[in-house]
């Protein structure tokens, strides 16, 4: 009974102690409160009045909180919930019917009963039951400090919505303009199930993912994008609104799957909040608002700023792929193609205190601070993510011991021909048999993933895959020895000085770079990856680019060279460059 008690504000508390001796009558009770405010069944049973009834008379009342993470949960404040009901009257002023499936407090439905003066049903759903209770009295305040004739007809369950059925709703609200408004979860299925919620829709592949996928990683999915989804769905066919905040990666991947799904949403939009202001949560998140019911569904979406409304991007489908920026690939389309240059991953060996190094004179130390001799020979120098912001480098802070030529090569080897190197591995072994990832098992001692021929190419040219930077880096060996790359970077490698320049050129050109941005979704954890790098078509580049403008940038290219590197992507075959991929 607490529930209840905790939630009153002082408006609607005033209310019930002029009114305490109607608490005793249930229907009388419900049916004052309906007369008020529009809540049908108030009260759900005589215990909740007579207890309720009990504590007005003992004078307590208290607030309370509950486990965000369990329910997802970042309430919207009420200025925000004005802000997000603004942009929907801008779209549609006549709003019948609204429908907030995770109601919360209640935010979103006293800011619609503020603006909307067309309102004749409200449908809030809510799994918290303290929440409910809040929800109610809010609106009841409302009322009670407004002079409201007319009084939308207004249910708030205690309801989980993966439970709810909402086929009723949908067919009693069919003829009436609606609005779906509100603010999910901002959680994963996996999320919840690691914390044993209950808070979680029935175990189900509901994007339709087959094989691996259904079962895997492509099997979790985002609680707010199954509701979104699911209401979506219901709903298409009402002439209406939808308006939700949610992750900016469930917007996208609302509008990746409309090319398959064929929603009839169409004038979508995605409004960038600022959710550490908003929330106090470092999530990628926006508004995502659309017009429900279009014979032609959209398949773009133009994102804003939520505060400013500046122009931001259009994304989407367009020429049959899925772009970030449609005005960026239409002029930058021609080069997306297939690499003849094979993109790879620097190398992984994720046992980082052992196997990367500092030299100081002539000694390496590791992150244990041990100062260790070893033979010169498997240390290479070793660039990460972070290193990668200049135009060249030949320079590294770390080292780091590379123990196979390719994937799979014995080790044994080591023993014999580098006995120091051989001794501190061994020393650090239990390091080693640590690593959880199962690519090691069956593996020989030491092993290490992401290397090959390529990995000792000369020259490389390398991007960052977690920064949002599309700069592209030149490295040249140091001391005669190729530098390597750890796994969070991508790259391609070059025996030729010449060609590696060349290639540098063109890849930090205007074209490759614009093509970059068009395609490139920056709030992604790997904005940067093979996929994407792979569909840079040399050919098509070096087309678009010509000799005169190279040499301004590269001294020492002559015409030869320019032309030998363009036969080089004619005729890759014949060329000693390819083997090394």
């Amino acid at each position: 009974m607490n529930d209840i008690t905790n939630f009153i504000d002082k408006t609607a508390l005033s209310f019930l102690v002029k009114n305490k001796n109607i608490l005793k009558d249930l229907e009388n009770i419900n049916l004052v409160i309906k007369d008020i405010c529009g809540i049908n069944n108030f009260f759900s049973n005589q215990t909740e009045t007579t207890e309720l009834l009990k504590k007005i008379n003992e004078n307590k009342t208290n607030t309370s909180d509950i486990h965000r993470r369990e329910f997802g949960d970042f309430q919207t404040n009420i200025n925000l919930a004005r802000e997000v009901v603004n942009e929907v009257y801008k779209k549609k002023k006549n709003i019948e019917f609204i429908l907030e499936p995770t109601c919360g407090k209640g935010s979103f439905i006293i800011a619609s009963l503020e603006k909307f003066q067309s309102i004749k049903k409200i449908v809030g759903i809510e799994i918290h039951k303290p929440y409910v209770w809040e929800t109610k009295f809010k609106i009841l305040s409302y009322f009670l400090t407004n002079n409201i004739e007319s009084k939308p007809n207004i249910d708030i369950f205690h309801e989980n919505i993966f439970n709810f059925s909402i086929d009723t709703i949908v067919n009693k609200s069919r003829h009436l303009e609606t609005l779906i408004i509100g603010n999910p979860p901002w959680v994963t299925n996996s999320e919840l199930g690691s914390i044993n919620s209950e808070n979680l829709p029935k175990k189900s592949n509901f994007k339709g993912h087959i094989g691996l996928d259904a079962i895997t990683g492509k099997g979790n999915f985002d609680i707010g994008e199954y509701i979104s989804l699911y209401l979506i769905k219901a709903f298409e066919n009402h002439n209406g609104i939808f308006a939700f905040l949610i992750k900016n990666s469930v917007i996208k991947n609302i509008i990746y799957d409309q090319k398959r799904n064929q929603y009839k949403l169409n004038t979508c939009e995605k409004l960038n909040i600022d959710s550490k202001k908003e929330f106090g949560a470092n999530v990628n998140a926006s508004l995502f608002i659309t017009d429900l019911n279009h014979a032609n569904p959209g398949l773009t979406c133009t994102e804003y700023d939520f505060y400013t409304h500046n122009f931001i991007t259009n994304f989407g489908w367009y020429k049959d792929k899925f772009v970030n920026s449609v005005e960026d690939y239409d002029e930058a389309s021609i080069i997306d193609g297939k690499s003849i240059f094979i993109w790879r991953s620097g190398i992984k060996h994720d046992c980082a205190k052992i196997m990367e190094l500092e030299k100081v004179d002539d000694l390496f130390i590791n992150a244990f601070k041990q100062k260790i001799k070893l033979e010169e020979k498997l240390v290479y120098g070793l660039l990460k993510s972070s290193d990668l912001k200049v135009t060249k480098t030949n320079t590294f802070r770390k080292t780091t011991i590379i123990t196979q030529n390719k994937i799979g090569q014995e080790t044994d080897y080591i023993k014999e021909e580098y006995p120091l190197t051989y001794k501190y591995l061994e020393s650090h072994i239990n390091y080693f048999q640590k690593r959880k990832s199962s690519i090691y098992k069956g593996k020989p001692n030491f092993s290490i993933f992401g290397v090959g021929d390529y990995s000792f190419a000369d020259y490389k040219i390398a991007i960052s895959g977690l920064y949002k930077s599309t700069h592209f880096t030149l490295i040249e060996p140091f001391n005669s020895k190729p530098i390597m790359l750890d796994d969070t970077c991508y790259f391609i490698g070059f025996n030729k000085l010449i060609f590696a320049q060349i290639a540098h050129y063109l890849l930090n050109s205007k074209i490759v770079q614009k093509f970059l941005v068009s395609i490139v979704f920056s709030d992604e954890k790997r904005s940067i990856n093979k996929d994407i790098l792979m569909r840079l078509d040399f050919k098509n580049i070096f087309n678009n680019s010509n000799y005169k403008d190279a040499k301004i940038v590269i001294k020492n290219l002559t015409e030869n060279d320019w032309n030998k590197f363009g036969e080089l992507l004619i005729y890759p075959v014949k060329t000693k460059q390819m083997s090394l991929f």
